[in-house]
This record gives structure tokens, sequence and C-alpha cells, in this order.
């Protein structure tokens, strides 16, 4: 190597993207997480008799504490962002809960909401940042937007699943099937119609949520419900011991970690 070369590679910054890649153990986990969301919310609440209120405030208390941490890190650590992942799924899930059944609204005006305050966020965040990419959060501003965005997608997609399954009343598993062929089109319009990857990615961000919500009141619910009638507890175990499982394989491999050149800097 010229000392030239050494000179330039020596002042090359490199930054650690604070989220994940996106592979399939990403969308794997995030449907995984979405589902513990819906169940476990109604285990803490229901089975173990918290209450609403109850669980909402240890929950928020935990999220917190969880995106505190997150913050601090210099990189992605797979333990800390998709605790913190669980944990806002189980948040945007009583978040819905609270408005339906402590404030009466219902599940066609807070969809609206959150999808207005999800077009509210995406709208500040690119013209603060001018791009949507995850693939650009190595700066406390942009991580900020990042999770701020996931909250209203969890609160909406909670909303709509609920919405479509019951007060629509199309049932869990139509509303799996329903959800599972729209994030199918979004998938082909990708790779046959070159929709834009950005794009593409949110939108089957938004959709993995009420995904996962079905899939979990699918398998929880009774079956005079038109669920498996597994229950929330079963439910959440498999699916928390499957996140486990990936997570710690991430952990080890370190498959899923971004590392990006900073853009401030002249590599030509």
């Amino acid at each position: 190597m010229t000392a030239a070369a050494a000179t330039q590679d020596s002042t090359l910054r490199t930054l650690i993207s604070k989220v994940p890649e996106v592979t399939a153990f990403f969308w794997i986990i995030k449907v995984l997480a979405t589902t513990v969301g819906e169940t476990a919310a109604d285990y803490l609440n229901t089975t173990l008799n918290l209450g609403l209120t109850g669980t909402s405030l240890i929950m928020g208390a935990l999220l917190i504490a969880v995106l505190i941490v997150q913050f601090r890190l210099k990189k992605y650590v797979p333990g800390v962002y998709w605790l913190a992942i669980v944990l806002i799924s189980v948040v945007g899930t009583l978040i819905t809960d609270n408005l339906t059944d402590n404030f009466g609204v219902s599940l066609w005006t807070s969809s609206a909401i959150f999808a207005a305050a999800l077009a509210a966020t995406f709208t500040t965040w690119y013209l603060r940042e001018r791009t949507l990419s995850i693939h650009s959060i190595f700066t406390a501003k942009r991580e900020g937007f990042y999770w701020l965005a996931v909250l209203f997608t969890f609160a909406l997609g909670t909303a709509t699943g609920d919405l479509l399954a019951e007060k629509l009343q199309l049932g869990y598993l139509n509303s799996v099937l329903l959800f599972a062929g729209v994030i199918t089109v979004a998938a082909l319009a990708h790779v046959y119609l070159k929709l834009g990857s950005i794009l593409t990615f949110w939108i089957v961000y938004i959709l993995t949520r009420p995904l996962g919500a079905s899939i979990g009141d699918f398998l929880s619910q009774a079956k005079v419900d038109g669920g498996l009638g597994l229950g929330t507890t079963v439910t959440s175990l498999i699916f928390l011991a499957a996140i486990l499982a990936i997570v710690s394989y991430l952990g080890v491999t370190r498959r899923d970690q971004v590392a990006l050149i900073d853009p401030e800097v002249n590599t030509a």
C-alpha cells in the first residue's frame, strides 16, 4: 500500500448502522415480534389481570428504558434492538386498545389517526433528512424518526387488523391470507415493476404488523371465535422462544450487521 493510499484509508470513517440488514431473518423476527405484541398484551391484560391501564404503564416504562439503552449504543446490537421491537409491538397494541376500550374511539377513527400520524412522520423525516432509507440510520435524529415511524406502524397495524378481522367480521384466518397476499403483491411489484426499494420496504413493514396480529389471534383465540384455541400463554411462549433462538444466532454470526462508509468522506 502506498503512503497516499494509507493516508486515505486512515481517514475513512466507517459508520455502523443502528438497525439490522434487511434479510429473511429480519422479516421472520418482525412477524414473530408482531405476533407476540398481540398475544402478550392480551396475556398481561387478561390472564395476569393487570388491567389495560396497568399493563400500559408497565410496558411503556420498559420500552422507554430499552430505547434509552438503544439510543446510547454506537452500533446495532441484536438483543437490544429486537427487545425494543417486541416491546414497541406490545405498546402499539395497547395504544389502540386504550383508545378503543377506555376512550370509545372507533377502529375506523384510530386507523385514520395513526395513518395520518405515520404520514406526518414520514413527511417530516424526509424534509429534514432527504431520505427514508433504514440503511442511513446512524444519527440520533434519524433514529428518532425511525422509532417514531415504527411505533405508528404497530399502532396502525393493530387498528386495521382488528377492524378487518372483528369489526368487518373478515375472520382471523382470512385476514392472515389477505395481508399475506398484499405483501406478496408488493414484493412482486418491487421485482417485476421496479417499485422503489424504500417504498416497498415501508409498505411491507406496515403490513407485517396486521399480518402478525392476525396470526396471533388465529392461534390464540378460542375455536368458537375462529381461532385454534392455543391461548395467549402458549402462543406467546412459542414465538418468544423462536425470537430468542434467531436473535441469539444473529448475535453470534453477525449476519445482519451493516457497515457504511461515511458519505461526507471523499473517497475519489
